[in-house]
């Protein structure tokens, strides 16, 4: 099949590849070694104009340009900033010279040069030479409509990295928030460990998985929809403090904060509990905060969220009244709330009525970051009572301005409690689903013994989010899933979206 022919501007284009190539020199570069980050040569630059400072050597793309005949101006971007490069014709050799005239916009280069500041107080580097690295034969989005068009920038998301500024620093904030993670964790005795994404059984939450086939074996196999399981088959072999940090997958609706391929970590602290993770993920957050360096207080759209320790914590029935104007006992009030936020009752079980008004009336309410303790035990069957109120559940969700960003329990481990509840949930389904959900492997695991503990998962994606005043889950993510362009194009992640979702579990360390 032949190529498309090249238009104006690529031909343009390639007839400078072929000026590069007429000179002797590689158009795609070669090693380049020694150069520093463009932020550090700005570092080393001298504050007064006309001192000479350092000779240095970096590499960067060509981002902006101002010819003004003998003497020319660049400014270049690595992923650390951006610099301005001056070019004058009385320092450059007559093939450099030419060099400089096959230069576009995109294009990759290394500089040896001296440090200034320019009589306009920018920090420059003054060109001694120049090193072709890659010619690009792509023309650079116009500034002003193609680097702001959304759907072109999701489905190409090295633009969107090059051309917007924030893009980078946001998604190398991401790499600083999970490098601070581990760190935490590790100086807490935690073991950091990798469990299968392929499972058998798709359990550990109620999701609706992504399912595959292995085709030599022949089976059916599910891309995991929780890391649950295999942690705590884990901590039944000896592993006490466990996390791991991983992708997961769900086939169902997309929105602002759900996309169906997402990073979370799960947590689990064998003789611990709910309140020992609810210590575990202040410290984990409060952490990650301060490493970016920004403050305790960061903006989130028109508001601010304060991080500072200690976080409140209130119970669900406190929050309930507060907001609700009732007690979540008293069911023809709850009852009448409901009805009147369209919330359907008939058949339906109190308390999950209950929490239906709890998610209209309160969440949203909830500016945090705070902690909403102590569930009503049905919402939660396979968590742990309390030992003094056996109707609530040691479990607490926390939340920062109306977000789910974790969800933690004390695990439930009765191995005959765990296998009863696991089949009543699963009431209802033909035998078949129902062998196919239940996780025997892990039943026989909990029966060998797990010891008392704490369990938590905590959406990556959103924790980023909130660090980073990001208000869509596409903004944190390098590649967010997209609808084909075939169908008309668009991302699928829209906040307007109305792709239908399977409603979350109670019965999971999930928030997504």
């Amino acid at each position: 099949m032949k190529s498309p022919k090249p238009n104006r501007l690529e031909a343009a284009r390639l007839e400078k590849l072929q000026k590069v190539k007429d000179l002797g020199m590689d158009p795609w570069g070669q090693r380049f070694d020694d150069h520093i980050p463009i932020s550090e040569a700005r570092e080393r630059c001298p504050e007064e104009p006309g001192t000479d400072g350092d000779t240095v050597r970096v590499a960067g793309r060509i981002m902006l340009r101002n010819n003004r005949g003998k003497l020319k101006f660049y400014h270049i971007k690595d992923w650390s900033g951006r610099i301005q490069l001056m070019v004058s014709r009385g320092d450059l050799s007559d093939e450099q010279w030419e060099l400089i005239g096959a230069l576009d916009l995109g294009d990759l280069v290394g500089i040896d040069g001296a440090l200034r500041v320019s009589r306009t107080g920018e920090k420059t580097i003054f060109a001694e030479k120049i090193t072709m690295l890659c010619k690009s034969l792509a023309q650079p989005p116009e500034k002003f409509h193609g680097a702001k068009d959304v759907e072109m920038l999701l489905r190409q998301r090295s633009i969107d990295l090059i051309y917007n500024d924030g893009v980078l620093e946001r998604m190398l904030k991401r790499t600083r928030i999970i490098h601070s993670i581990r760190q935490t964790l590790s100086g807490a005795g935690f073991t950091e460990v990798e469990t299968p994404v392929l499972h058998a059984v798709a359990g550990g939450a109620a999701a609706r998985p992504f399912i595959t086939e292995h085709n030599t074996l022949g089976i059916e196999l599910f891309m995991r929809i929780a890391l649950e399981l295999h942690l705590k088959r884990l901590m039944v072999g000896g592993v006490e403090r466990v996390f791991e940090i991983g992708r997961v997958f769900r086939n169902e609706g997309i929105d602002a904060t759900h996309n169906p391929e997402f990073t979370m970590i799960e947590i689990y602290q064998a003789y611990g509990d709910y309140q020992s993770m609810m210590d575990l993920v202040e410290k984990i957050v409060v952490d990650a905060t301060e490493v970016l360096g920004e403050g305790m207080v960061l903006p989130w759209g028109d508001e601010q969220i304060d991080f500072t320790p200690p976080w409140p914590r209130r119970t669900y029935a406190e929050l309930f009244l507060e907001h609700a104007g009732c007690d979540i006992g008293d069911t023809p009030a709850v009852t009448e709330i409901a009805k009147r936020l369209e919330i359907e009752t008939d058949g339906v079980h109190p308390d999950v009525v209950v929490n239906k008004v709890f998610e209209e009336t309160v969440e949203d309410a909830l500016r945090g970051p705070i902690f909403v303790t102590d569930y009503p035990a049905s919402l939660c069957p396979l968590t742990k009572r309390k030992s003094d109120n056996p109707e609530i559940a040691e479990r607490f969700e926390l939340f920062i301005h109306g977000m789910e960003l974790a969800n933690a329990y004390t695990e439930l481990n009765d191995p005959l409690l765990q296998d009863e509840l696991f089949r009543t949930q699963l009431d209802g389904l033909d035998e078949e689903d129902s062998m196919a959900k239940l996780d025997t492997e892990f039943l026989e695991a909990l029966k060998i013994g797990m010891p008392p503990a704490g369990g938590m998962g905590v959406g990556i994606d959103r924790l980023v989010m909130l660090l980073t005043n990001s208000r869509s889950i596409r903004d944190v993510i390098f590649f967010p899933l997209l609808k084909p362009e075939s169908t008309g194009g668009g991302p699928a992640a829209t906040i307007d979206d109305k792709t239908p979702e399977t409603p979350d579990s109670n019965e999971t360390n999930s928030d997504e």
